[in-house]
């Protein structure tokens, strides 16, 4: 009976009980004792609200650097740069091809590419990885910013490669150094930021990574020391061009097309104004005519047989700088005319050429009918193979290794491997492997079969049928094949006052470098020299 008493009474206080503990919970005390909410703050809005007083787990994804603004600012700083980087990088893109106005490069524009090209590409990594930084992330980058820096010292320390990249050259070089130190920030700024939301919200940093986390970190590794490797590469080529920037053009420099780029000139021979003795203009074959032609020339000049001889570098070619695109061979004809004005040499000239330089000297002939008094051409080129110059594939290589140009991995082998001279790389030998040179090389293909041929044909209407005019062709390559014997037998009817066309059987495509074909080059070259004097009054 007490015992269900008790329980009874029990029963009976629980509302009382209960009332005076709801009493309780409203005093002063109780309200001190409860949780106070607060409202979200920046660092918490975006972590999920819970009851729950303990840590959250290191896999939750509320435990995220992007809690902090620092960090998001970051973010958001990259993909704005990012939008940056990919329109200045269509810019130079289009720029080869087509210069648009003031974005013109002295230069080849490929280095301003490459560097716009690292920079988009370091963008592109870093907000890929964002949230999973690393030290070797950071060391790379650091190692990545100094290259970069100190290949903006030589570009800006180097005139003559200052001069050549311009302002477009230096603003690439100067954005991608920022992109650099940017991008170490950033990574050292999500660093901190991960491990402080770590040991807030988990209670202590996490050291461990995920197998996920370890793949992410390994591909960016790999790229970096990718991207690394190729600055390096870009360090070493730009020393090389500072080298080859020290060798001293062997004429005069002249602005022309409107003092956008300069060219080239030099004339050997005095010149007396009562001289009845026409001058030699040369233009060279593939290369620069320093390599191929002119050293043949300067020998017979020793000898005495010519009392004076003037030869350029094409634009993109030897010490001239590249013309804006597109360019064709006519515009080369031009800036030559221009080119010999500013140095008043007047003529009467006969041009000499050889191999696809003929296509510019016939050029400059039927633009200068009263100044031209004989055209000599050595195994020439017919404007039928423009189509071969021409050819899209050739193009894309052409492109292609213009890309790759700024890594100098031919250059730099040929530099430490082979003793190259700087003298082989501005006009000898591996000048085909400077970007300068593969700039000219896809100018001149881009327009073969459009503007080019277009201007050959009008030539070909044009020439002044009295002209005395001189062919000498190649014996092994008309053998090799008869559509080249054609068109040389073609070419030797441009005038009508054909002199002398002349096969030299075991002569190359370079004609004077045949024992045989030397003494018919000097031989003919009296000949057209002797008929081409300008009478006296």
């Amino acid at each position: 009976m007490v015992s269900w008493f008790n329980k009874k009474q029990d029963d009976n206080e629980e509302p009382g009980a209960s009332r005076s503990r709801s009493r309780e919970d409203r005093s002063p005390n109780a309200h001190a004792s409860a949780p106070h909410y607060e409202e979200p703050t920046e660092r918490t809005r975006l972590i999920q609200q819970t009851n729950d007083p303990g840590y959250l787990s290191p896999d939750d994804p509320a435990v995220s650097p992007y809690n902090l603004w620092s960090v998001r600012a970051f973010r958001a700083l990259s993909l704005l740069a990012l939008a940056a980087s990919f329109v200045w990088w269509t810019f130079l893109l289009v720029s080869i091809f087509v210069s648009p106005p003031l974005i013109h490069s002295r230069g080849s524009g490929f280095f301003a590419f490459a560097f716009v090209t690292l920079t988009l590409g370091q963008l592109a990594l870093g907000l890929l990885f964002f949230v999973v930084p690393s030290k070797p992330m950071s060391i790379c980058g650091i190692i990545l910013a100094v290259l970069l820096l100190i290949d903006m010292g030589i570009i800006l320390g180097v005139g003559g490669i200052r001069r050549e990249e311009g302002w477009v050259g230096i603003g690439s070089i100067a954005w991608a150094v920022l992109i650099s130190f940017h991008q170490v920030f950033q990574n050292q700024v999500v660093t901190w930021g991960k491990r402080e939301e770590e040991e807030r919200l988990t209670g202590r940093e996490e050291t461990r990574r995920s197998l996920r986390e370890w793949i992410a970190v390994l591909l960016e590794l790999i790229i970096l020391v990718v991207m690394t490797l190729a600055a390096v590469l870009f360090t070493a080529t730009l020393i090389l061009r500072a080298r080859d920037a020290t060798l001293k053009p062997l004429g005069t420099r002249y602005s022309v097309h409107g003092d956008t780029y300069q060219v080239h000139l030099v004339c050997v021979g005095n010149r007396t104004e009562d001289s009845n003795e026409p001058t030699l203009l040369l233009e060279g074959d593939y290369g620069p005519v320093e390599h191929d032609l002119q050293p043949f020339i300067d020998d017979i000049y020793q000898y005495g047989t010519i009392s004076r001889y003037c030869y350029w570098d094409r634009p993109g070619f030897g010490w001239s700088d590249n013309a804006p695109s597109p360019h064709s061979a006519g515009m080369s004809a031009d800036v030559l005319s221009e080119a010999l004005a500013l140095a008043d040499e007047k003529g009467p000239w006969v041009v000499v050429s050889a191999g696809v330089g003929s296509l510019y000297s016939r050029l400059f002939a039927s633009r200068h009918l009263l100044e031209v008094s004989g055209i000599f051409l050595i195994d020439p080129l017919h404007e039928s193979y423009l189509s071969d110059i021409g050819q899209p594939k050739r193009g894309f290589l052409l492109w292609l290794r213009g890309v790759l140009s700024p890594l100098g991995l031919d250059r730099l082998a040929g530099a430490l491997f082979k003793g190259r001279t700087r003298e082989d790389r501005v006009m000898g030998s591996s000048a085909y492997q400077t970007g300068k040179f593969i700039k000219a090389k896809l100018q001149e293909n881009l327009v073969a079969v459009t503007m080019t041929s277009a201007e050959v044909q009008s030539a070909r209407h044009i020439q002044m049928g009295k002209t005395p005019l001189v062919v000498v062709s190649s014996g092994k390559k008309m053998r090799a094949d008869s559509e080249w014997a054609k068109k040389q037998e073609d070419l030797s009817h441009i005038t009508d006052e054909l002199l002398a066309w002349d096969v030299v059987h075991d002569a190359p495509h370079e004609v004077w470098t045949d024992g045989e074909g030397r003494q018919v080059l000097e031989k003919r070259l009296k000949e057209i020299v002797k008929a081409s004097r300008k009478p006296k009054l």
